[in-house]
């Protein structure tokens, strides 16, 4: 029989570690890391016990580690310190320059208990890595936004923005009650109670001109973010089927993302596209001209009309 002793101390330290990390760790966000079952990490954790460790444990809730209890600094591989490596590339770049400095300077931490040899494998990586970014996530005004964005959450406290929404001509000024912030499309966003609308908004941080704390705390308890971005998912939405020719159909697979695409099949030499778009069809017209002499709108009319009026419109600017 395999002897997984070797496998079950591994998995016993790391529980440590992980006890170290957080104020509470539930049984079953441990047994879904370690892929183990409920009674294994149940095992573990009175052999923790049993070896002096303070744990105490309240039902339902999780376990957690005595007030004041430490074990001494574990070190990192050098495997571990190759993927910091990597985190701080991407944090340099895709953060604003706040967190990017903080990360820095937890990263000369990080370094310090490297051994040597380490410290050198670690550098020859380092000078290898180039992380590149074609957009501009951050509003030069206010380099600290992420940063400060983090603080208000976790203090529960208000952020006063200067905001240029994409449909307005200036800037407005925004009392708001950050409940969290999210990347996509290439773009930071925060989403949060906005007292000037008297409703919850979604704002991006590069059309963010300043932002400032105070010591306002939040008027009502909010959900925690991804029950507000469910939502949106239940959006009414139209079929849309558009036939592509194979050759054209690679360049297309970046963006189609952003209009909802659900599958693809082909067909008769043919790629075509399925998607469930929440679109007006403004949008997806004007990204299927970018390609229709190559492509054929299957579904829906409303679709085909909308292109329609778009080339009809640029016919007359032409004449």
């Amino acid at each position: 029989m395999l002897d997984e002793t070797p496998k079950r101390f591994d998995r016993i330290v790391a529980i440590l570690i992980q006890l170290q990390s957080k104020k509470i760790v539930k049984a079953q966000e441990l047994a879904d890391r370690f892929e183990v079952s409920l009674r294994t990490i149940y095992r573990d954790i009175r052999t923790l016990e049993a070896s002096g460790v303070p744990i105490y444990s309240e039902a339902g809730v999780g376990y957690a580690l005595m007030d004041g209890y430490r074990l001494p600094p574990v070190m990192f591989t050098r495997e571990e310190a190759s993927s910091f490596i990597a985190a701080d590339k991407l944090m340099q770049k895709f953060t604003d320059t706040a967190l990017g400095n903080h990360y820095a300077s937890a990263m000369y931490k990080l370094k310090a208990v490297l051994r040597s040899d380490d410290k050198d494998w670690v550098s020859s990586i380092e000078s290898s890595i180039l992380m590149q970014s074609s957009e501009k996530l951050f509003n030069d005004k206010a380099p600290n936004t992420l940063a400060t964005l983090f603080e208000s959450i976790a203090e529960k406290t208000q952020v006063i923005l200067s905001y240029e929404a994409i449909q307005s001509e200036g800037i407005t000024v925004r009392h708001i009650e950050p409940v969290g912030v999210f990347h996509d499309n290439n773009n930071w966003y925060m989403f949060g109670y906005c007292h000037l609308r008297k409703d919850y908004r979604q704002f991006r941080a590069d059309r963010v001109h300043g932002i400032q704390k105070t010591e306002i705390p939040f008027s009502v308890e909010h959900n925690a973010l991804e029950t507000y971005l469910d939502k949106d998912k239940n959006v009414s939405t139209t079929k849309v089927r558009i036939l592509v020719e194979k050759r054209i159909a690679s360049y297309l697979a970046s963006d189609r993302k952003y209009y909802g695409f659900v599958s693809e099949k082909e067909m008769d030499g043919k790629i075509e596209m399925t998607f469930m778009s929440c679109d007006s069809m403004e949008g997806l017209s004007r990204w299927y001209l970018m390609f229709g002499d190559y492509a054929t709108i299957l579904e829906p009319e409303s679709l085909k009309i909308k292109t329609l009026e778009l080339l009809e419109r640029n016919r007359q600017r032409l004449l």
